[in-house]
């Protein structure tokens, strides 16, 4: 197995094949060996797990999870990494690669064709200009047992982060209602050719059974969280006021007694359960309900 994580091994690969990073795409691969263990590692992967792994690069994570998994499919959008994954992950009959824009792809289909009578896991390596939505697609599908990345530490601080906290927002309360998050460990900036002017971390998001709230309008409630967050250091009031405009000011101020909290509430210190029961209290509201 050629050690892709091995500078020495590395530069010359890439010259061999006369590939140059792009910026657009966020390429960064990782120059220390331990990183794509643990992730593989920590990630639970065994022989009962099909996993999805989103931008293999020249991979370095594809190697150790094919090493684990029952089946590996790789999705990589950049064509110019075909003859270098060729010689790095060729060697695994346990892996498949699909040339494709993954949030192109029905992830849950994808899910279904590829990994039948296995565990469905995801893990990756994200640029981290697309963290988000990628993540958003993989959590929204509803068909993994767990998804495993690394990415800016900023945005891992942000996923876990505990109501009223800085870090709290949407998309917090967005990856919570999916999964329960679990920082695993940080990883700096030297661990990769280029060198990001950022740290990374890596985090796992298991997937919820179940989700223990009553919410009654899914819309709604997500509605609710972005109107909270949109004037986060304003009472929640007006938040409401202008996410639902239907409302008003007066309407607002009722659902947030009826609810059962005072009238200064702010939605950035609200949990999951209390942003429930303002989106029900709307729901109940409106005509027809």
């Amino acid at each position: 197995m050629i050690q892709v994580c091995d500078i020495q091994v590395m530069k010359p690969l890439l010259a061999q094949h006369g590939f140059h990073f792009s910026k657009a795409k966020g390429q960064n691969f990782l120059i220390a060996p331990w990183v794509p263990e643990s992730i593989a590692v920590e990630s639970g992967v065994d022989e009962t797990a099909g996993v999805l792994e989103i931008g293999p690069g020249i991979g370095s994570l594809t190697q150790q999870l094919c090493l684990r998994a029952g089946k590996v499919c790789a999705v990589e959008v950049d064509t110019r990494l075909k003859p270098i994954l060729e010689l790095t992950v060729g060697e695994f009959s346990n892996l498949e690669i699909l040339w494709k824009d993954v949030l192109k792809l029905d992830i849950n289909a994808l899910v279904q064709e590829k990994f039948a009578g296995l565990r469905p896991m995801a893990c990756a390596n994200l640029p981290y200009y697309i963290t988000s939505p990628i993540l958003s697609a993989l959590l929204e599908a509803e068909c993994f047992d767990s998804v495993t990345v690394m990415v800016q530490k900023e945005v891992a601080q942000r996923i876990a982060a505990a109501p009223g906290t800085a870090d709290y927002s949407a998309f917090t309360v967005f990856c919570q209602y999916y999964a329960e998050p679990e920082l695993l460990f940080e990883v700096s900036a030297h661990c990769f050719l280029p060198q990001p002017k950022v740290t990374s971390a890596v985090i796992t998001l298991r997937t919820r059974k179940e989700r223990p709230w009553d919410i009654l309008d899914e819309e709604v409630f997500f509605r609710v969280v972005k109107a909270s967050f949109a004037m986060r250091r304003k009472k929640l009031s007006n938040g409401l006021a202008s996410g639902f405009p239907e409302l008003g000011k007066a309407g607002a101020a009722e659902v947030i007694a009826a609810a059962g909290f005072d009238a200064n509430v702010r939605g950035e210190t609200l949990s999951i359960p209390e942003f429930a029961r303002i989106a029900n209290e709307i729901t109940k509201r409106r005509p027809g309900a």
